[in-house]
């Protein structure tokens, strides 16, 4: 398989999509099928953030010793230090890492729908810096890391696959604690004074988590934040705080999956949240694709009406 001209990926001999149901009656060699696919797309797409967007690659925590694991995120080469505005991405939560809004949807829909790279590229024309986080890269896993090594103890490490050990990297053991790591060591250091969040899925829990955590900062910095199908919940996370509550009313807007047009008011009973307008489209996994410009749209005005 390889992505085409489109960002689609395709058979290279017979250019039909992905086959998720490869071998027959057999669940579990189709998964690994897959997985093995997952790890080479993730590999692909930081290429890409490197090459094409030409982001750099930042390795955390910033003190680690040379044989401690470690995880990286990705941004501009200028994020920190131009005095613009700075758009910072947080994807949902799943197996997929830095630059991916969805796995499946990259397989299914191609490079434009599943990525975070036509974010990127509009953020790096219309805002400056752009930081794209990696939440979801959390432990070393020791059984793969020594397949990696050597195909020749293959066979012993099958038969301690019972014995796993995965390891925490310090200071990303978890979504939140990535995301506050990366706030406290370099976000709120940066000079821009306008930051803005994209938040998708579980995203949007991790970015509440961070601005309950490190109230004042975040919203003396944060001037907008665009959730998409965000799974943050106002009442029980923020409690009762009404300071907090009030400012995800006024900076705050979602978008959801929703059969009504891109951008139309979708009333919520359930939250007591921001403006929630429709995605554009019923599938979750192309709501942020769908709603890119009117993301945009919408930091724009709220970055000039400050």
């Amino acid at each position: 398989y390889d992505f085409n001209i489109k960002g689609e990926l395709r058979h290279l001999d017979t250019n039909e999509s992905f086959v998720f149901h490869y071998y027959k009656n057999a669940c579990e060699r189709n998964q690994k099928r897959y997985e093995v696919l997952g790890h080479l797309i993730t590999q692909y797409v930081y290429e890409l953030l490197e090459r094409v967007c030409m982001l750099q690659k930042v390795y955390i925590p910033t003190d680690a010793t040379e044989d401690e694991p470690r995880s990286f995120f990705f941004m501009s080469e200028n994020a920190l230090t131009s005095s613009s505005s700075l758009i910072v991405l947080l994807q949902d939560r799943g197996v997929f890492r830095a630059g991916q809004w969805g796995q499946r949807t990259i397989v299914s829909e191609g490079l434009e729908h599943g990525t975070q790279i036509p974010f990127i590229k509009t953020a790096l024309q219309s805002h400056g810096g752009v930081i794209v986080l990696n939440p979801n890269d959390n432990f070393v896993d020791l059984k793969t890391e020594k397949e990696k090594l050597s195909s020749s103890t293959r066979e012993e490490s099958l038969t301690s696959a019972q014995s796993v050990s995965w390891i925490p990297k310090r200071g990303s053991s978890s979504p939140e604690e990535h995301t506050m790591y990366v706030w406290d060591h370099f976000i709120s250091k940066s000079t821009a004074k306008n930051v803005a969040f994209i938040a998708h899925g579980y995203g949007g829990l991790v970015f509440v988590d961070l601005l309950l955590q490190r109230k004042w900062e975040v919203m003396n910095k944060v001037y907008a934040v665009a959730f998409i199908d965000s799974k943050h919940n106002i009442q029980h996370q923020a409690r009762s705080d009404p300071h907090v509550q009030e400012w995800i009313q006024q900076s705050c807007r979602e978008w959801v999956s929703n059969t009504k047009p891109l951008d139309k008011a979708v009333g919520s009973v359930m939250k007591v949240n921001c403006p929630t307008v429709s995605a554009g489209t019923e599938k979750y996994g192309l709501a942020p694709s769908c709603c890119l410009h009117a993301i945009f749209k919408y930091l724009k005005s709220t970055l000039k009406a400050k």
